[in-house]
């Protein structure tokens, strides 16, 4: 186990140098990487602002980085390490991914002192969709059915 905890160690110093180099290029202070025996396959850092894309978070780019060299959409067998709790949005992908498991420096209250909010977020998933911020309503739910039903039946579908 110690020694499980040095690579730890090792891999989660690489995913905050990540940030650091990112934070001083004018990025976001995010950083992850992707781990499969013992080999970095992918490493990411917040392309938000650089990309103008509201999802290139840290860990997402990782994730997208590391299905593509894997040739997978899953990431059977690896470790994600990032440099901070990943937020709402990443904790889905990462659980969508299915790394064996999530290895992370700063908790999200450090990111939440630094400016990065992501509190707002977890109020929302717990209100009912008419009560959010963001106004959602729901229509044609039975038309919905349709795509649910072609894929059930489509006898070479990839289940994920």
């Amino acid at each position: 186990m110690k020694e499980n905890g040095h690579r730890d160690e090792r891999f989660l110093r690489k995913a905050i140098d990540l940030a650091e180099e990112s934070a001083q290029g004018g990025g976001g202070p995010f950083g992850a990487l992707v781990v499969k025996d013992d080999r970095i396959v992918a490493e990411g850092t917040n392309r938000v602002t650089a990309g103008n894309d509201p999802t290139a978070h840290a860990e997402i780019v990782a994730i997208r980085r590391a299905c593509e060299a894997l040739d997978d959409f899953q990431l059977a067998g690896c470790t994600l390490y990032a440099s901070c709790e990943p937020c709402p949005m990443c904790l889905g992908a990462i659980y969508w991914a299915r790394p064996e498991r999530v290895i992370y420096a700063a908790p999200h209250a450090d990111a939440t002192r630094a400016g990065f909010d992501d509190s707002m977020i977890y109020d929302e998933i717990d209100r009912p969709p008419a009560e959010r911020r963001l106004p959602m309503r729901q229509l044609l739910r039975e038309e919905a059915q349709r795509p649910f039903r072609t894929w059930a039946d489509n006898e070479e579908r990839v289940a994920y």
